[in-house]
């Protein structure tokens, strides 16, 4: 039984398995900030990082299964006067050894019907050009509008393109302004 929970304190053994989680994404080669070997204390400082920063305009849920983190999901909404109906997708996991099981795709639908319930039309993400990720996204029904050369750079170093994503969670009717 997986199940997925929003996350709004810290505890050490949340900080264990997500750092644990975090490792696992990077030496696998996921493109998510990080280079590989990454530390035990780099992974640390970024939960802590985290933690620090959930609010109204941060969420993280996390899936569980048997008591343990097997992946999770973030969702940043824009803090900006002119960005209030968008919100970003950030460092979706889900441990290697939990993959094809329906875990994003749970994340991501968790995340996109917060966002829809808080009246964000819009969310973007970007990810890995060729990468596992980017087929996952256009599975779910997320469009691609480019890509960037040259972006950022595997855990292994090499420098690879990103691939930015949009989906609209529901039409914005606005009439035209008057004169």
């Amino acid at each position: 039984m997986i199940t997925v929970r929003r996350i709004t304190e810290q505890t050490d053994l949340l900080i264990a398995d997500l750092c644990d989680l975090l490792i696992d994404a990077v030496h696998s080669g996921a493109s998510v900030g990080f280079l590989a070997p990454l530390a035990q204390s780099t992974a640390e400082a970024y939960w802590q990082q985290v933690f620090a920063s959930l609010s109204g305009n941060h969420i993280l849920w996390v899936a569980e299964s048997e008591g343990k983190v097997i992946g999770s999901v973030q969702l940043a909404a824009s803090p900006k006067e002119n960005g209030r109906h968008r919100a970003e997708i950030q460092k979706l996991f889900v441990h290697t050894a939990r993959r094809g099981r329906g875990i994003a795709s749970k994340l991501m639908q968790t995340a996109e019907d917060f966002a829809h319930a808080n009246d964000r039309l819009l969310l973007v993400l970007d990810t890995q050009t060729g990468s596992d990720a980017e087929a996952i996204y256009q599975h779910l029904g997320w469009q691609k509008a480019g890509e960037i050369p040259l972006y950022a750079a595997s855990p292994d170093g090499r420098l690879h393109a990103t691939s930015y994503f949009y989906k609209i969670l529901r039409q914005y009717l606005q009439s035209p302004p008057t004169t």
